[in-house]
């Protein structure tokens, strides 16, 4: 093509801005230049082939072409290192998506996370066309020419955040689950055909009288060049891709990896006819009507040298496979309107009919074309001239087609719970008409008649989950949902389903299964429960358990599931990129899980418990075991103390149930944790920014593990020492540490109550009474004989404060208890009910047994703090033991005890010789 075809048009454009601007130089370099765009890409030896993404205008133009020119390679805008998925395609149904994954990146910085790119593919997209053309063609050559996936990553760095979506006027988004299809995936498109000129977008959009850039595309690019002819599609796109690129800021990061990725392309095209020695006139380019007029030094095959130099891919391992897709999610990831793939869809079919074109599809034999056309074509003239000038075809209104969106949008309407009508179709049917009126439209568009919907139709409410504007679009298309053959799905996918197949789940069902296990009945379906739960946790709610429970201390023998896999491939395909087998993706999870940098002892003591009820493996549990030894040693800080303490009572339980020993890894952890714990005792009691939840967790760990700690090696002066180093000055850690006192023997019940009941009549201290009463209820899972004493200093407080006293005290009683003690609240219920009397009858003559007539100290000729343990340890029982002396036939009174019986002056002095060990043996006793 010569440079004389344009002149018409040049001058036209160089005149219309000496017209409509005062300085008319600059307009006019920008309108001359697209036309010199033009040139430049239709004089090329390579046919560059312009799309936009999911456009039917493009994919029409490409199946005619295709058929016309017959080519023998095929370069293709896409991800280089995508190309070798394109065989799964067959046994997929669209749209689906190829993604490349990479789970553990590396040279891309620390902290860096999986990623992800995909390529989504649609039927009515010109790449599909080329696609499905090659694969079916086995003479035809398709090579993918854009930056590795790797690249886009390397070159992210440089690109500056794409523009938020467009505003919509839809007021509930498509359903979320479908829209999020893609994950956190970074798109890879062929054809971002949108103004990246903020001004220019807000006027083309406010003069085309529509509310967002779809429509925009659809009205006045999509329908005229739908039917065009294969000249006037090429021009026209490749001027709007210069118009977008000349109006894009100079300084823009995103140009920059623009021209990147076209130096790159056009790097690998000349390899390839290097390598190959095809001829550039059987070969096409197909690339974004961006990079169609592209304007960098290596554009073209007649380029001269440049020192442009594609770097290394990183170490980063990659993954490759296929995902399903919809069109929810391909409009949400590429900031598309809701609905406008589905219209495109929808435009596709009409087109195919209206044109008499035969589209390329997979195993069809019409895709083959025998004979190549390898004739020089003659330069096409210049058609935007005519194209520009030419006014709008008048369709005239489709009555039979507006009639039937009509009747159908009222019919779904009511399905979903609206009061429509037949009067509301009529309604629908005119104001589309009229919309489109006002808007200069020659007939309604699908736009329009959402708009009359949801005015006509929807009004005031949304009586179910989906409003209008969503059944406008279901209606004109529907969300399509791809989906991923068997076949070829990742070897991990496809034993999942192998595995499932007892229970009926079958990758060809898309529906949400309702699964009920009876493992009473049926034991052999245990292997596939377990799978079930282990899916659950690297999946989340794809496989959604109804009733049932799988942990440590139970299993049921019966479970109900609800199972998605059909529906949500794309989590169980990502699994796939990462082991052989569901076991080995936990397994390396788990391992990874306890050793980053944020990695603690409750989260390994957690390890370990999802290991030994998912995964059969001694040696992983005693690994991963071992590193909660080592966390917990290293650790400086409790936050984790109240979960450590549930953990490790979780597992001490389990083992000691199965009647087999306690591991050694379970022994080092209790006995490196009862050091660890005494060492931060002192400091975490007087430290302000350690809760009295972490230090009543301590406590609770020292306390309960005592016995085991000692008999392992541990040294209970340790904990008495901590205890007497430790002065705290909060309320409630005060409370903690006088009830440790009181479980180590140095403090008396009696004390205790003395000391509580100064606090009651202190008046400056008992507005700070349910501090205490909380750090004492801190420790009644570990020193349970505090609860009946907790109960009674609730009565007395209760008892005896005022009304003036207590009424402000019980909100902030109430609110102290909720916020420190939540579990424990229940356990003082119980206690308090069998304390206090059950019937209101029996309430006048009820004495609490805190208020009863004290009974001499037994043993009271016996001298020695042990003497006074016993005798406060028998007071405190009196009810178990009369019970035990009548079992025994021993009768008396509690008056005739007080009575020094024979020998009490040996006895007392054998406990005075022997005053530890009378301790230690209260200890255990108590």
């Amino acid at each position: 093509m010569t440079a004389d075809r344009f002149a018409g048009l040049r001058q036209q454009l160089d005149d219309a801005a000496a017209n409509f601007a005062g300085s008319h130089q600059a307009l006019a370099d920008v309108l001359t230049g697209m036309v010199d765009d033009v040139e430049r890409a239709m004089r090329e030896p390579l046919e560059v082939f312009p799309v936009c993404h999911h456009s039917p205008a493009s994919a029409v133009a490409m199946a005619r072409r295709l058929r016309q020119k017959a080519p023998r390679v095929i370069y293709l805008e896409l991800c280089e290192d995508l190309r070798p998925l394109l065989k799964e395609l067959r046994n997929c149904q669209l749209p689906v998506a190829l993604q490349a994954f990479a789970g553990s990146p590396k040279g891309f910085g620390e902290g860096t996370g999986p990623m992800s790119v995909v390529a989504p593919l649609t039927e009515a997209s010109a790449e599909y066309q080329a696609i499905v053309y090659a694969l079916d063609n086995p003479d035809v050559e398709l090579v993918f020419v854009d930056r590795s996936t790797d690249h886009v990553f390397q070159w992210g760095s440089r690109e500056e955040p794409k523009p938020e979506p467009e505003p919509e006027t839809t007021e509930t988004a498509p359903d979320s689950e479908e829209a999020a299809l893609h994950g956190d995936s970074v798109g890879v498109e062929i054809g971002d055909m949108r103004p990246r000129f903020a001004e220019l977008e807000e006027f083309l959009l406010h003069h085309g009288k529509v509310r967002h850039w779809s429509e925009f595309w659809d009205q006045f690019v999509e329908q005229p060049l739908v039917g065009a002819d294969y000249d006037t599609y090429r021009q026209v796109m490749t001027l709007i891709g210069s118009l977008f690129r000349r109006l894009t800021p100079p300084d823009s990061r995103s140009l920059v990896v623009d021209e990147d990725r076209e130096r790159y392309m056009w790097t690998r095209i000349r390899e390839h006819l290097a390598s190959s020695g095809a001829d550039p006139a059987t070969c096409m380019y197909v690339c974004g009507a961006f990079h169609a007029s592209s304007r960098v030094d290596e554009f073209g095959l007649d380029a001269p040298e440049t020192d442009f130099v594609i770097s290394d891919r990183s170490e980063t391992v990659w993954q490759y496979g296929l995902i399903p897709s919809s069109h929810s999610s391909i409009e949400a990831q590429f900031g598309l309107a809701p609905g406008s793939v589905s219209i495109a869809a929808e435009t596709w079919s009409k087109a195919l009919k209206r044109n008499r074109v035969k589209p390329f599809t997979l195993g069809a034999k019409s895709s083959v074309v025998s004979a190549p056309r390898l004739d020089a074509e003659a330069e096409a003239d210049d058609q935007l001239s005519a194209f520009l000038s030419a006014p709008s075809e008048a369709t005239g209104l489709d009555e039979d087609e507006l009639l039937r969106w009509c009747v159908d949008i009222v019919r779904l309407a009511r399905k979903n719970g609206y009061l429509a009508s037949t009067a509301d179709a009529i309604a629908v049917f005119e104001t589309s008409i009229l919309l489109a009126g006002m808007r200069n439209r020659s007939r309604p568009t699908p736009y329009d008649f959402a708009d009359a919907a949801v005015t006509c139709i929807e009004k005031e409410s949304v009586p179910g989950r989906r409003d209008v504007r969503r059944l406008c679009e279901i209606l004109l298309g529907g969300d399509r949902i791809g989906k991923v053959g068997y076949d070829s799905l990742p070897p991990l996918a496809q034993d999942v389903f192998d595995r499932l197949k007892p229970l009926g789940i079958e990758a060809s069902k898309r529906n949400t299964q309702r699964i009920l296990i009876d493992l009473t009945t049926e034991p052999h379906l245990r292997s596939a429960s377990r799978l079930l739960w282990i899916l659950r946790g690297l999946l989340g709610s794809v496989v959604q358990p109804i009733t049932g429970v799988c942990t440590l201390e139970e299993q049921s023998t019966q479970e109900s599931w609800d199972v998605s896999l059909g529906r949500y491939q794309r989590g169980l395909i990502e699994l796939g990129y990462q082991g052989v087998t569901v076991e080995q993706v936990l397994e390396q999870r788990l391992r990874r899980k306890v050793r980053t940098d944020d990695a603690t002892a409750a989260r390994a003591l957690q390890a370990v418990e999802d290991a030994i009820v998912y995964l059969e493996s001694p040696q992983l549990v005693t690994d991963l075991g071992d590193r909660a030894v080592e966390l917990l040693a290293a650790e400086r800080n409790v936050d984790d103390a109240p979960e450590v303490l549930r953990r490790v009572r979780r597992l001490l339980s389990y083992y000691r149930t199965r009647g087999t020993d306690l591991p050694q890894w379970l022994e080092s952890f209790v006995r490196v944790g009862y050091a660890h714990y005494c060492t931060l005792l002192p400091s975490a009691f007087t430290a302000e920014d350690v809760g009295i939840r972490q230090v009543g967790a301590m406590v609770g760990f020292l306390v309960s593990m005592e016995g085991l700690a000692v008999s392992l090696g541990c040294d209970r002066t340790q904990l008495e020492l901590a205890v007497k180093q430790s002065h705290p000055e909060i309320p409630g850690k005060v409370a903690l540490r006088w009830a440790v006192q009181y479980q180590l023997g140095a403090l008396s019940l009696a004390e205790l109550r003395k000391r509580c009941a100064d606090l009651l009549d202190n008046p400056l201290a008992v507005g700070s009474f349910p501090q205490y009463l909380s750090g004492f209820v801190q420790t009644l899972d570990s020193i349970p004989r505090l609860t009946s004493f907790v109960v009674e200093l609730l009565s007395t407080a209760f008892g005896r404060l005022p009304d003036s006293v207590l009424v402000p005290w019980l909100p902030n009683l109430i609110t102290t208890l909720k916020k420190q003690a939540p579990d424990m609240v229940p356990l003082l219920v119980r206690e308090a009910g069998r304390t206090f009397p059950a019937g209101l009858d029996a309430i006048d003559t009820w004495t609490p047994p805190w208020l009863a007539a004290p009974a001499p100290a037994v043993m009271s000729g016996v001298e020695g703090v042990a003497g006074g343990v016993v005798a406060e340890l028998l007071d405190e029982h009196r009810t178990a033991v009369d019970a035990h002396a009548a079992l025994i036939g021993a009768t008396g009174d509690w008056a005739v005890l007080a009575r020094p019986p024979a020998g009490a002056a040996e006895v007392a002095g054998l406990l005075a010789d022997h005053d530890a060990a009378a301790h230690a043996h209260a200890a255990l006793v108590v």
